[in-house]
C-alpha cells in the first residue's frame, strides 16, 4: 500500500489553479475591474515539528472551564490536532458573523458553513487533497482498498469520543437500513459492485471493493454521498455521510428499542412513524442536541427568524500559536423574505460576509455603497459551464404527451436553439458571462473542446422550427403556437423555478418563454420554494427545472447535473437515477442508447487511472451536449455566489476564493480562521 502525502498534486481534471490564472489574466472587463484578486487561502500545516505544544481557548470557553462546565482545552483537543496557518495574521476571539438566509428551504446556506466535518477536503485551488476529519489515508496499489486514519482523541461536540465505531455504525445501521436509505449510493459501489466498511482499530477504517476504485479518495473530499459530511448528508436525508454519532442516534433505531416503542415516541412528538422521528433527530438544522464535529454547533434552528450557530468547544483545529479555532464566537443568519431583501440588507451593510443570493445585476449599486456601508467587494469567477440550466425531466409521466416530447433529443435541441442567450447575458449577467452549453471552462482538462460550447446552443429559430416540423409538430393555432397530437390543444411547456441562489431566475425563465414564441412553443413559469422544487424533481413532477450545474467543473465529484445518477437529486429524471444507483433493481431503465452509454462510461471511470478518466469525462460531456440532457444558458461568470460583500472589519478573508461545489463555497476560504478587527 502507499500512503498519500497531503500536498501531492492530484486530480488534474479539476485544475482550478490554472483556470484561475487563465481567467484573471484574460484581460476581460471583469479581470480589469480590480475586483478579481489573487487566489489565496490559509495553509494546513502537516509538519509535526510545527504542532504547538501549548493551547489557548476563547474567553467564553475559558469561563465555562472555570465554572466546571467544561474540561480544560488540552483535554478537549485531539492528540492529532489539525493546525491551520492563518491567511495573514493570528486572529482575536469574539464577535458574531451576521448573514442572511431565506427560510427552511435554504439549508445549503448553513450546510456550507458546517463543512469542517468532511472526511477529506480540497485546497484553495481544488487540485490537492488536504486533511480534514481524517489525518491521512492509504490507497492500495490495485485500487480496491482505501484505508483512512481518524484523529486520535477527537471528540463530538458533547465530549463523546469519535471512533471507528461511528463509521461502522453508519454503514451497518444507517446506510444498510432500507427504511432510512431506500437506494444504495452509487459512490459506495465499484463498477456496480457494493463495497464494505471494515474497522481495523479504534482510529482506522478500511473501505473495501471487489474492483479497482482509484476515484474513491477524491469522493471522500468532494460534495458526494460519501464525502459531503454528516451535516450535509443528514439535512438532505440522503446516505447519512460515512459516519454518525452512534452514542446518540442508536436510541432512535428499532434494533436498540422496538418499532412499537419508537412509533409511539414518534406520534407523541408529532411524527407518523419512527423513520420520520429518526430523520428529524438526525437533522442538524432542527435538532440542537445532535452532536457535531464542525467548528460551530446549532443553538437556534432554521425554523425561526434567526438561525444561530455557536462555537464547538471540542473543535479539532488550532492556529499555529495553539489558539483553538474558530476565532468567531457565533454565526447569526437572519431571515429575509426573499433574495431581494438579502441584497438590500447587504447594500445597507447589515451583513459581515454574504455571497449567497447576491445579485450580479446589482453590482453597480453594490459598488456605489461600499464606503457608506463599510464593506468591500470581491468577484470570484466560476468554472462550471452554466450558472443557469434548463433540465428537462426525461422520465416525466404525469402528462404522456409532454413526457414524450421531453424524452426526444430533437425536441430538446429545438428548445435550446430557440433561446437568445446573448440577450440573457446582457440582461442578467451585465454582459460578463459566456453564453453556451453546459461544458466547463476550456482550461479544465475534462472539457471536450470549445466547439461543444456552441453545439445546439446558439440562437437559431429557423433551425429550431425545422426540427419541430420534422418531428410532426407542424399543426398550429391562429397565433402560431404548436398543437398537441393527442387532443389538438396548444402544447404548453412549464418551467419550474426555485426561489433560490439566483434572484433573477424567474425573470430569466419569463424571457425564455418569450423567445420560444418564435418557434411556436407556449411556455409557463412556475415559481416555488427551493425544497418544493427539489421534492418535485425527486418525484419526476417538474416538466423542466431551471437550476445550475455548479460543481460539474469536477465531473466525477458532482455528476448529478451531467447524468441522472444521484437519486436524491435526479433533476433530469429521477427514475433513471434510481435505476443506475440500484444497479437495475429499482427505477426505470433508459430506452435511449446514449444514456445507457453514459452510465457505462460513468461506472468504468471509477476504476480508471487519471489520464484514462479524463478521456472518459470528455466522452460523457459530448454525449450530454449532443443529447441536451441539460440546456445550458450562460456561465463562466461571478453570478453563482461569486459576488462577495465583506465587512471592512473582517480579516483573513481571501482576495479571491474558488467557486466550486466540492470546496463548499465559502468554506474553501476557511471561515474558522476569520476574525473581526477591534
Amino acid at each position: 500500500m502507499r500512503r498519500r502525502e497531503f500536498g501531492a498534486t492530484v486530480l488534474a481534471a479539476t485544475s482550478l489553479a490554472a483556470a484561475a490564472a487563465a481567467q484573471s489574466g484574460g484581460g476581460g472587463a471583469i479581470g480589469q475591474s480590480g475586483l478579481v484578486g489573487t487566489l489565496e487561502g490559509p495553509a494546513i500545516v502537516t509538519d509535526p515539528a510545527r504542532v504547538p505544544r501549548r493551547f489557548q481557548e476563547a474567553p467564553m470557553l475559558a469561563e465555562q472551564v472555570r465554572a466546571g462546565r467544561l474540561p480544560p482545552v488540552e483535554e478537549r483537543l485531539p492528540q492529532d490536532v489539525m493546525v491551520i496557518q492563518p491567511l495573514r495574521s493570528i486572529g482575536r476571539y469574539g464577535g458574531t458573523w451576521r448573514r442572511g438566509f431565506i427560510g427552511p428551504g435554504d439549508s445549503e446556506n448553513g450546510n456550507r458553513l458546517m463543512s469542517a466535518d468532511k472526511p477529506l477536503f480540497f485546497d484553495k485551488t481544488g487540485t490537492q487533497l488536504e486533511p480534514c476529519l481524517l489525518r491521512g489515508y492509504e490507497l492500495a496499489e490495485d485500487g480496491k482498498r482505501t484505508t483512512v486514519f481518524l484523529r486520535r482523541g477527537m471528540r463530538w461536540s458533547d465530549g463523546t469520543p469519535h471512533t471507528a465505531d461511528d463509521w461502522v455504525f453508519w454503514f451497518e445501521e444507517l446506510y444498510g437500513n432500507r427504511d432510512l436509505v431506500p437506494a444504495p449510493a452509487a459512490e459506495m459501489a465499484a463498477n456496480g459492485k457494493p463495497g464494505r466498511v471494515v474497522k481495523i482499530d479504534d482510529v482506522t477504517v478500511a473501505f473495501e471493493f471487489d474492483e479497482p476504485y482509484y476515484l474513491f479518495p477524491y469522493l471522500l473530499a468532494g460534495d458526494t454521498l460519501v464525502g459531503g459530511g454528516q451535516t450535509r448528508q443528514q439535512s438532505d436525508g440522503r446516505a447519512y455521510s460515512v459516519y454518525a454519532p452512534r452514542h446518540y442516534l442508536k436510541q432512535f433505531l428499532p434494533k436498540y428499542s422496538s418499532v412499537e416503542a419508537l412509533n409511539a415516541q414518534a406520534r407523541a412528538a408529532g411524527f407518523n412513524n419512527w423513520v420520520q422521528l429518526f430523520q428529524n433527530r438526525s437533522d442538524w438544522r432542527l435538532n440542537r442536541e445532535l452532536p457535531t464535529l464542525c467548528a460551530w454547533r446549532m443553538v437556534q434552528p432554521i425554523t425561526g427568524q434567526q438561525w444561530v450557530l455557536e462555537r464547538n468547544p471540542y473543535f479539532y483545529a488550532v492556529d499555529t500559536e495553539g489558539n483553538q479555532l474558530p476565532y468567531i464566537d457565533r454565526i447569526q443568519l437572519t431571515l429575509a423574505e426573499n433574495p431581494e431583501v438579502v441584497n438590500l440588507r447587504a447594500i445597507a451593510g447589515e451583513y459581515d460576509y454574504q455571497e449567497r443570493f447576491i445579485d450580479l445585476g446589482k453590482l453597480p449599486v453594490i459598488l456605489e455603497n461600499r464606503q457608506r456601508s463599510g464593506y468591500r467587494v470581491h468577484l470570484d469567477l466560476g468554472f462550471n459551464g452554466a450558472d443557469s440550466v434548463l433540465f428537462p425531466t426525461l422520465t416525466y409521466t404525469e402528462d404522456k404527451e409532454i413526457g414524450h416530447w421531453l424524452g426526444q433529443a430533437g425536441f430538446r435541441r429545438a428548445l435550446s436553439l430557440g433561446i437568445d442567450r446573448e440577450q440573457l447575458n446582457e440582461a442578467f449577467w451585465l454582459g460578463l458571462g459566456t453564453p453556451g452549453s453546459v461544458i466547463p471552462d476550456k482550461v479544465i482538462p475534462e472539457s471536450p473542446g470549445e466547439e461543444w460550447r456552441t453545439r445546439w446552443s446558439t440562437h437559431d429559430p429557423a433551425q429550431a422550427n425545422k426540427i419541430l416540423d420534422g418531428l410532426g409538430l407542424n399543426r398550429k393555432d391562429r397565433e402560431g403556437y404548436r398543437l398537441r397530437r393527442d387532443n389538438g390543444q396548444r402544447l404548453r411547456i412549464e418551467i419550474a423555478v426555485a426561489q433560490t441562489l439566483s434572484p433573477t431566475w424567474p425573470q430569466q425563465a419569463e424571457m425564455i418563454v418569450q423567445h420560444w414564441r418564435q418557434i411556436g412553443i407556449a411556455g409557463d413559469v412556475k415559481v416555488m420554494e427551493r425544497s418544493l422544487a427539489l421534492t418535485r424533481a425527486r418525484n419526476d413532477q417538474n416538466q423542466i427545472l431551471m437550476w445550475t450545474n455548479n460543481g460539474t467543473e469536477s465531473l466525477y465529484l458532482y455528476p448529478r447535473y451531467t447524468l441522472p445518477v444521484d437519486p436524491t437529486a435526479g433533476v433530469m429524471g429521477n427514475a433513471y437515477a434510481l435505476w443506475f444507483a440500484s444497479n437495475g433493481e429499482r427505477g426505470t431503465k433508459p430506452v435511449e442508447p446514449e444514456m445507457l452509454r453514459g452510465f457505462e462510461l460513468m461506472r468504468a471511470a471509477a476504476g480508471q487511472r487519471e489520464a484514462e478518466r479524463v478521456a472518459t469525462a470528455r466522452e460523457i460531456w459530448k454525449l450530454a451536449v449532443e443529447q441536451q440532457w441539460g440546456i445550458g444558458l450562460v456561465g463562466l461568470s461571478p453570478a453563482f455566489m461569486g459576488v462577495r460583500v465583506v465587512s471592512e472589519r473582517l480579516e483573513n478573508v481571501p482576495a479571491r476564493t474558488g467557486i466550486s461545489q466540492h470546496i463548499r463555497t465559502p468554506w474553501g476560504a476557511h471561515p474558522e480562521q476569520w476574525y473581526f478587527k477591534t
